[in-house]
């Protein structure tokens, strides 16, 4: 639907596919473009969007993670803007190429989805400045912020923060998509064991009045990412015990009472029973 401006030279565009979100955040000296979509194909939309938009040119681009959705667009962007930087937490950089293989494999078996060709045509450029914690980028008259809060969606999320303007971009640690129902991103490489206290820094970096942006969905505010937080606790906490009590990874999906439908749970519960302590693990009952 092409850029909105949530705030002050803060502009957001919702696509279709995935339901993900693109933003820009404009300085004096130029445009920060945060994350770039899906594949080459889609990214062209995004350069003729950014161009319609007519506020400037892209003088840097940061991934929030590695997965493809937030990633495939870096090259067509490069091509567009020349070699502008971007900027990634180091995870995230380090994993980029791999994260790619892995999902075109994927579309090369999946030969009904719609977007397969676009996907496997595309070139994948990963993150070429990355920091481990905190870095701030000068766009002129702004300075906007780049954290590492800790691992969540992945081992790699980052959140940009634009203090002046009172927004948090968020990535996929905060997802509202009603295509997922409202259901964060547990992938097989999330970390719902740490993920509500990563929340609780991002809290950290918010007010009541933040306008706060998610990976996916429409834009929301402090109070939706403090429930989202105390959801993924509920249920990291839901495992814990069915683990500590002998409950088996196979059965505990349908042993819990969960905080998000159960059928979209399979792989945080997993995931998590893989990151627990042995400590808090007992032999199944029997």
């Amino acid at each position: 639907m092409g850029f909105l401006e949530v705030a002050d030279r803060v502009w957001v565009a919702r696509h279709a596919w995935f339901d993900v979100n693109v933003t820009l955040v404009g300085g004096s000296r130029g445009l920060l473009l945060v994350d770039t979509h899906a594949s080459s194909l889609a990214a062209r939309g995004v350069v003729d969007d950014i161009r319609a938009l007519g506020v400037g040119e892209v003088t840097a681009i940061v991934n929030t993670h590695e997965h493809f959705d937030h990633t495939f667009g870096n090259q067509v962007l490069r091509a567009a803007y020349g070699a502008v930087p971007i900027h990634a937490h180091e995870t995230a950089a380090e994993q980029t190429l791999a994260a790619g293989d892995r999902i075109k494999a994927l579309y090369t078996a999946d030969t009904t989805d719609p977007h397969r060709d676009e996907v496997l045509a595309t070139e994948v450029v990963p993150a070429d400045h990355t920091f481990s914690s905190a870095v701030a980028l000068d766009l002129g008259d702004r300075l906007v912020e780049l954290v590492h809060p800790g691992r969540g969606h992945t081992a790699g999320d980052l959140v940009v923060r634009v203090p002046d303007a009172d927004v948090l971009l968020a990535g996929d640690l905060v997802e509202e998509s009603e295509e997922s129902g409202g259901v964060p991103g547990f992938g097989e490489d999330c970390y719902p064991l740490e993920w509500p206290l990563t929340l609780d820094i991002v809290l950290g970096l918010t007010t009541s009045s933040s306008v706060v942006v998610p990976g996916h969905g429409a834009v929301v505010d402090r109070d939706f990412v403090e429930d989202q937080r105390n959801q993924i606790g509920i249920l990291a906490e839901t495992v814990r015990d069915l683990a500590s009590r002998g409950v088996r990874v196979e059965d505990a999906v349908a042993a819990g009472e969960w905080p998000f439908p159960a059928q979209r749970l399979g792989s945080a519960v997993r995931r998590i029973y893989e990151q627990l302590p042995r400590s808090q693990k007992r032999l199944p009952l029997i």
